[in-house]
């Protein structure tokens, strides 16, 4: 496999990978997703929330119709204009930004934030940390972030398939990983196929330990983190299929 960009995620979501995105999540996984969501921040509308990134936005959209205030970040323009769409649809008012992860600029602003949908451990190790970082000042006091993080080594390692393949409406998904141990990344060439043409694209994923990924959280300022293997209230371990880790603003 060629090297992959450390800037691979500026133009990785565009044409047939957000089409396909978009349908990958069964709309009952979304509806979980936001049930916890809610839970854990433990807010009620008309609470200002904040989703980063939030693709085509479907958290946003199905917390909006409950009454929350949400606000959209994300990097790719061809999901934000799904997302800008969907909510005229739906007549929803939701407020979107388009730009990095780590480049969110409110201050104070919000009464909870989550990030969802194996997005953080893009970036280099600078950029993640300035992440959780801007989302920290985001918040107002008191308020809850929440963080999934499927790819924590812990649960990444046991569960490691170098080959994997799958179907999404009308397009194959082929997925060609490599884990890198020194750089504590994988490394993944994705292939889409539709009607006998094929798209490859590279991307690459910071797998920090649980404890790693903890710690960043509490170097960002959050007390109180919490670490669950998923969306019930189960402790984080060794083979969990993900993990969602839970901090709150002093």
């Amino acid at each position: 496999m060629q090297p992959v960009p450390s800037n691979w995620f500026q133009d990785f979501f565009s044409g047939i990978v957000v089409e396909m995105w978009v349908g990958a999540v069964p709309e009952e996984m979304t509806r979980r997703e936001v049930e916890f969501i809610r839970n854990t921040i433990a807010v009620d509308p008309p609470a200002k929330l904040l989703d980063v990134p939030c693709g085509a936005g479907r958290h946003a959209l199905l917390l909006a119709a409950e009454g929350y205030r949400v606000t959209g970040a994300d990097i790719s323009a061809e999901f934000l204009d799904l997302a800008r769409a969907r909510a005229a649809e739906n007549h929803l008012e939701i407020a979107w930004r388009q730009s990095p992860m780590r480049d969110i600029p409110w201050r104070d602003e919000f009464d909870g934030a989550y990030c969802f949908g194996n997005c953080f451990g893009y970036d280099e190790d600078e950029g993640n940390a300035a992440f959780l970082a801007a989302v920290f000042r985001s918040l107002k006091s008191g308020a809850r972030f929440v963080l999934d993080y499927p790819t924590v080594l812990e649960a990444l390692l046991p569960h490691f398939q170098e080959r994997n393949w799958c179907a999404v409406g009308d397009v194959l998904f082929l997925e060609d990983e490599h884990y890198d141990p020194v750089r504590g990344r994988t490394d993944t060439e994705y292939t889409f196929v539709r009607d006998g043409r094929s798209v490859s694209r590279l991307a690459s994923h910071r797998n920090y330990t649980y404890r790693e990924v903890f710690a960043m959280m509490e170097a960002a300022g959050f007390v109180e983190v919490r670490g669950f293997g998923g969306l019930t209230d189960e402790p984080f371990r060794l083979g969990s299929q993900g993990m969602v880790l839970v901090g709150v603003k002093p």
